[in-house]
């Protein structure tokens, strides 16, 4: 691993980089600055290292930008009706950000914060990889502090979301470990207790008794396989594992119904190019201005047979880790499967970047990157109906999205 300066935000504090690599020539680049994805090195069919996912330069970049591009995304991810949640017995009201609602935890998000860093200490590192996939790998313009003693695969990012924080009931720990394995896996693990009783060990993410909150962590990335640079993500191809997703109103909120893909611009149940549809007539096209929609996943509704072999404990919602969409790229032959176990999956096809400034200087218009962000169903937390939401008191809430990359 490697530990790089990552410039620094308005009020002179200081961002790091993080730099994650493999054997096969993939890296990954994730700052502190918001727990954030930034650069995803993958070699395409021809050997070529490829930057598969849109972000900013520097650290400031992101303070200043929108999007949230790569994002940890929370308290509660995608929108909240109303801006309003009942729970503990009482009513609390949130900070309203897109329209009534709020969106992503609302006003001051976790995207916009410093994290702590913490690394596992462990083997030394003094192989081929790190030489061969040293600094030009990445090309990274910010001085390097290179870290040979670390594991070199993993890093966990820390945040303390104190009672009140966006309006939400309960101190919240929360945890997001990003790791490169030697299968071209990203996976990316989130763990998160109420905290605030004097037996919490939040360094261990252990629970203790308290209120309950809302809660939906997902990460923000916006992929395009072909090259974060390459123009938009309409000839890539999406391959979805859902029957069903849930249309929205005119502030993009589920009405409640699960409506069937078939016969809609919604199906991806087989291998779709994004921008088959994207234009249709049609009334959740319009609403989205494109792809804008939870899919219902297949199997959200069956618990993990082995307890053992599914790492979450106590969190109602979850369910069996399992594929749940892929992307393709004919131009460079990268292919990319999510899995997770969580029972929901937005589907974001970049509709209002609308010019954002990324790395490079690059421009990113609408469409030039599509976001599958795993999660709860949009406003669970006001829905008994759907499943998720709410992390209790006492419980502990695990969840891993893996992002697992080939050549096709």
């Amino acid at each position: 691993m490697e530990i790089r300066d990552f410039g620094k935000l308005n009020d002179g504090r200081k961002a790091s980089l993080y730099i994650l690599r493999n054997s096969e020539g993939m890296a990954a680049a994730v700052t502190d600055y918001g727990a954030t994805l930034v650069k995803l090195i993958v070699p395409d069919k021809n050997g070529e290292p490829r930057d598969v996912v849109l972000g900013h330069d520097d650290a400031s970049e992101y303070e200043t930008g929108h999007g949230s591009l790569g994002a940890t995304v929370g308290r509660f991810a995608n929108r909240i009706g109303a801006a309003r949640v009942t729970m503990n017995g009482k009513t609390y009201e949130l900070t309203a950000n897109n329209g009534p609602n709020a969106l992503h935890g609302g006003r001051d998000p976790y995207s916009k914060r410093l994290w702590q860093a913490r690394i596992p200490f462990g083997r030394i590192n003094t192989n081929e990889i790190y030489k061969q996939y040293a600094i030009e790998s990445l090309n990274d313009r910010w001085p390097v502090n290179a870290q040979e003693s670390l594991d070199g695969d993993t890093v966990t990012f820390c945040l303390e979301s104190p009672d009140g924080d966006q309006g939400f009931p309960g101190d919240l720990h929360v945890e997001v470990t990003y790791t490169l394995t030697a299968d071209n896996e990203l996976h990316i693990d989130y763990c998160a207790v109420v905290t605030g009783d004097h037996n919490t060990d939040s360094a261990n993410c252990e629970p203790a008794a308290g209120i309950s909150t809302p809660l939906n962590l997902t990460n923000h990335s916006y992929f395009n396989l072909s090259g974060h640079d390459s123009g938009t993500v309409y000839d890539q191809i999406v391959q979805i594992e859902a029957d069903q997703f849930t249309p929205n109103d005119e502030w993009s909120l589920p009405t409640g119904e699960l409506r069937d893909v078939a016969g809609t611009p919604m199906d991806f149940r087989r291998p779709k190019r994004i921008g088959a549809d994207i234009h249709a007539e049609d009334e959740q096209i319009r609403i989205g201005c494109g792809y804008d929609h939870n899919y219902v996943l297949n199997g959200w509704n069956e618990k993990a047979s082995d307890a053992e072999e599914h790492p979450m404990k106590n969190a109602d919602g979850l369910c069996a880790y399992r594929k749940c969409a892929s992307l393709y790229s004919a131009e460079s032959g990268i292919l990319m499967t999510a899995l997770t176990d969580l029972p929901g999956m937005q589907l974001y096809s970049g509709n209002h970047l609308g010019g954002e400034v990324g790395k490079d200087l690059a421009l990113y218009m609408s469409g030039a990157g599509v976001c599958f962000e795993t999660q709860f169903w949009p406003d669970a937390v006001n829905r008994e109906d759907f499943p998720g939401g709410v992390l209790n008191s006492g419980e502990e809430f695990h969840s891993r999205t893996t992002y697992k990359f080939s050549i096709k």
